[in-house]
């Protein structure tokens, strides 16, 4: 059977309405209400004995009443859980073309590494003479990312991007006390393209934010950056390649530039995954950098975690490294605690432990298992694949830039939209019945319905010919005034498309049992 678009129906699709189900289910498309509605407040799926009578020790802020979460037995909990999970759509489900996110494969020798013991069990307050191949790896990772930099110093207690972002500026303000100007040079530039972690992250800790614009080939020039340094200028934030997909061609000459003015050069290094193995930002005059390791050299990525975003260092901001970091002393790897204890001028401890041991362990399984050669093939491969879909897609979809090579993810605008009535959110929501988690929408700001696409080195052409083939299908239903099919959209997906706008400003964040019914009297 054929849909209206004149291809076959989804799975089930031709039955949903000419044969209901009395459960609502849909064979493996179930029907799942939340835990709430499932269980019951008077029963649990676990015995627990009545405690003995003793003396609170919480002063008084201990619970008075019953906690009100549903008793469910184990199979309903197992259950419950698995189907939620069948709802999500992941990297393992298919393509995830999450521009500036990198969603690429997760292999599962990185997975099985991490899970070894002594590194899935190492506790942070164990003995050092413990956990020595712990250090150890800590030591070879931190080798790695060095060399791939061409840096001087590495800290790997950051735990995520932007905080690892905040590593870099602190350390940078550090360096400028130290040299008398704290009270002078108060000025970061940002280019307006950025990410929006840069201006937060600089403001945070007292600069004021001056931006930069991209012009329209977007690019940062070093004309536009010259014209606002001087004596006030601590630094200048910018991602390379930036969130346009584009590779900034004056890097030298801007680092050149801020350099003669006396201030620091921090690179974004957010888009690391497009130049491993083949540029390295120390050479290009970079002075810090934050290396996303849940996404440069290993997934998972996003839903909060687990992140990992260690900060290369030149030799300028090195002595300004915070602790702790690992030391080789006469009997083996130290961890260095105090900035006391310290040869160098850290400036301080950003966080209690010193990091994420699972992402180290998958970052340096990913290392490893790909040696030099073939992390650079895989950056060669990101950036092949992203201009495969925009050679692909660029007579259909408008490039805000040119028809020009992109890095690892290539940028279009709404401008293919004008007049169709459909705009990028809607494009989004028919990926979904696509099968595809959407791209990323309306980033960067500077330009307008955007979407960006990353297919990450990860994807075959076949994978990359459907996709393709998939947007250039909905983007000729566009154009042909099947308005329908998008604004609509999600059809088949397991929820409908909230108001979102609602969503976000009047969130429900507690569930509340419905009235009861009342039955007519017989």
């Amino acid at each position: 059977m054929l849909n209206r678009q004149g291809r076959p129906t989804a799975a089930g699709e031709a039955g949903i309405n000419a044969h209901p189900t009395f459960t609502g289910n849909k064979a493996l498309a179930q029907v799942e209400p939340l835990l709430f509605e499932i269980g019951r407040y008077d029963t649990t799926g676990v015995d627990i004995d009545e405690p003995e009578a003793f003396t609170p020790r919480l002063g008084g802020l201990e619970r008075k009443e019953a906690i009100g979460l549903p008793g469910l037995s184990e199979p309903e909990t197992m259950r419950h859980y698995v189907r939620l999970s069948q709802m999500n759509y992941g990297i393992d489900t298919g393509l995830f073309p999450l521009g500036s996110c990198t969603m690429k494969h997760n292999a599962r020798l990185n997975e099985r590494m991490a899970r070894l013991p002594g590194f899935s069990d190492v506790h942070p307050l164990q003995p050092v003479s413990t956990v020595q191949g712990a250090l150890e790896l800590m030591n070879e990772l931190g080798r790695y990312l060095v060399t791939l930099t061409n840096m001087t110093a590495v800290a790997l207690s950051p735990k995520a991007g932007a905080h690892g972002e905040l590593c870099g500026m602190m350390a940078i303000k550090a360096a400028i006390e130290a040299r008398g100007e704290g009270e002078t040079r108060k000025v970061v530039l940002v280019p307006d393209s950025a990410h929006g972690t840069n201006p937060a992250t600089a403001a945070l800790i007292g600069f004021v934010v001056k931006p930069v614009p991209a012009r329209e080939d977007g690019w940062v020039h070093v004309e536009d950056v010259k014209e606002r340094l001087g004596p006030d200028v601590a630094a200048i934030m910018l991602t390379n390649p930036n969130t346009c997909g584009l590779f900034e061609p004056q890097v030298a000459e801007i680092a050149k530039a801020i350099h003669d003015a006396g201030a620091y050069f921090y690179c974004d290094g957010a888009n690391f995954n497009a130049i491993v193995g083949k540029a390295k930002p120390g050479d290009l005059g970079v002075d810090a950098m934050h290396i996303n390791l849940h996404k440069t050299f290993s997934t998972p990525h996003g839903g909060g975690g687990p992140g990992s975003g260690p900060v290369v260092l030149s030799e300028r901001l090195a002595p300004y490294a915070p602790v702790p970091f690992v030391h080789m002393g006469k009997n083996g790897f130290e961890l260095v605690e105090q900035a006391s204890d310290a040869t160098e001028k850290p400036f301080g401890r950003m966080t209690a432990f010193h990091g994420q041991m699972g992402m180290y362990v998958r970052a340096l399984s990913y290392m490893l298992s790909h040696g030099s050669d073939g992390m650079k093939q895989a950056s060669e491969d990101a950036v092949l694949n992203a201009n495969y879909i925009r050679a692909g897609l660029s007579d259909l979809l408008s490039l805000p830039f040119g028809n020009k090579p992109c890095m690892h993810e290539v940028l279009f605008d709404d401008a293919w939209l004008k007049d169709t009535g459909v705009t990028t959110l809607d494009v989004a929501k028919a990926m979904i019945d696509e099968g595809y988690h959407p791209m990323t929408m309306y980033f960067p700001l500077v330009v307008h319905g955007a979407m960006l696409i990353e297919p990450t080195e990860s994807e075959s052409k076949s994978s990359l010919d459907l996709f393709i083939a998939t947007l250039r299908d909905l983007a000729m239903a566009a154009k042909n005034g099947d308005k329908e099919r998008f604004t609509g959209a999600p059809y088949h997906a397991p929820r409908r498309r909230l108001d979102e706008t609602r969503a976000a400003r009047n969130p429900i964040l507690k569930w509340t049992p419905p009235s009861p019914v009342a039955e007519a009297a017989e």
